[in-house]
């Protein structure tokens, strides 16, 4: 006899959201990635053009673990004119000895979003400046809101400046965020503005053509690039890849064929078998992060499978330990 748990977002808001352990999940993850022989396949893509969609599937498994997940995440950038979250999806929890149906974890993406979130608090943690306290972030979605909530945890933010194609969506994001967060958050119409004296910058767009140039970044900054986790999608200046300080993917893999990276290649900026730091080696202190204070420094996040088992593993324990879900035996 085997036992299922279905568990609907509602239920994993009220037992996972982003904070420091979340953020140490996701941190672990990130060193296991380097320490241990996960097993991570790349990622599967289903491009759906005519509505603007598409449907990534993740998983991976970290020896030692019980379980890993396969997620599926659909994201239609068009959703938001019909009054729909431009993202969504499921996490399926199986288990590592016997494949057997562990969870099914009907977030509509909450646990991706949160899950991304840490990744941007971890990069920033082990990149940024230790006082570093003013932030831009382009983009007015989800992901916006999170990553500047997530930067909260990991260095002192007492500013932050806000960045979108909409303006006035910009504006009450804006306005939603210095609420929530308690201090100034201003929308800035002007891209290169947003940038000038901030300490840390994240670009949450699903942007095709660069937001950001390479002559905008000053000494100091650190950089996370959210939003290309496909070949198409395009945020930061391929020379801004090539001439930053240090440059860190979240999987070398992956960041050559569809991050920011793969643009700098594709440009001829950067050799195609060129090695550069990841994240996970930084965190384990296996690779040196930042080492200087007037370092400009680019973390090219993708999103990764391990990422996704590591959150789907935490919600899945919250949720036994709450006895949350409904549970069916077969």
């Amino acid at each position: 006899m085997s036992r299922m748990s279905i568990l609907t977002e509602a239920e994993l808001r009220k037992v996972i959201g982003l904070d420091r352990d979340t953020v140490t999940c996701i941190e672990e993850a990130f060193a296991a990635l380097a320490t241990k022989a996960v097993a991570m396949p790349p990622i599967l893509r289903l491009d759906i053009p005519e509505y603007r969609g598409e449907v990534d599937v993740k998983t991976a498994y970290v020896p030692g673990i019980e379980g890993f997940a396969i997620k599926i995440s659909p994201g239609f950038f068009d959703n938001p004119k019909i009054g729909l979250p431009s993202t969504n999806g499921m996490m399926v929890l199986l288990s590592s000895r016997t494949g057997l149906v562990q969870a099914l974890l009907l977030d509509n993406g909450y646990l991706t979003d949160v899950r991304t979130a840490a990744a941007g608090a971890v990069a920033a943690k082990h990149l940024s400046r230790e006082n570093a306290s003013v932030a831009a972030i382009f983009g007015a979605g989800m992901q916006a809101r999170l990553q500047l909530e997530a930067l909260t945890l990991v260095r002192p933010i007492r500013e932050a400046k806000i960045w979108a194609r909409d303006a006035a969506k910009a504006q009450s994001v804006a306005a939603e965020l210095a609420a929530k967060l308690g201090f100034p958050v201003i929308a800035i119409a002007d891209a290169r503005g947003a940038m000038t004296g901030a300490d840390l910058i994240v670009t949450t767009t699903p942007s095709e053509i660069p937001i950001i140039e390479a002559g905008w970044l000053e000494p100091g900054q650190h950089l996370t690039a959210m939003g290309s986790d496909a070949e198409h999608k395009n945020e930061i200046d391929p020379a801004a890849i090539a001439g930053a300080d240090l440059y860190v993917a979240d999987s070398l893999k992956q960041t050559r064929r569809l991050g920011e990276l793969h643009h700098a290649i594709d440009a001829g900026l950067a050799a195609g078998d060129a090695v550069f730091a990841e994240l996970g080696q930084i965190v384990a202190g296996r690779t040196p992060g930042r080492t200087r204070n007037d370092q400009i420094t680019i973390a090219d996040l993708t999103g990764t499978g391990i990422q996704d088992t590591a959150i789907a593993t935490l919600a899945f324990a919250r949720a036994g330990a709450a006895n949350a879900g409904t549970t069916f035996e077969s």
